[in-house]
């Protein structure tokens, strides 16, 4: 896909205890949806590794080093 930066993180889920969560960054001039992704993580990882949730982001919080801070995505 046209993905520029990803974070994945763990969300709460009610049975599971935790589910897969992806926050995207889009390439520079590329439009993509999350079900697209949803759909591609499908065909490319095992059942319990592609992502259920996915959030399509203009940016992703950074530290002054580069670091993505994930506590700051939810």
């Amino acid at each position: 896909p046209a993905v520029s930066l990803v974070a994945v993180i763990g969300v709460p889920h009610d049975s599971h205890g935790e589910e897969i969560k992806a926050v995207v960054v889009p390439a520079a001039g590329q439009q993509i949806t999350a079900d697209e992704l949803v759909a591609w993580g499908r065909e490319q990882f095992a059942a319990y590794k592609y992502p259920r949730i996915v959030d399509v982001v203009d940016e992703l919080p950074m530290t002054s080093t580069g670091k993505i801070l994930k506590r700051e995505i939810s």
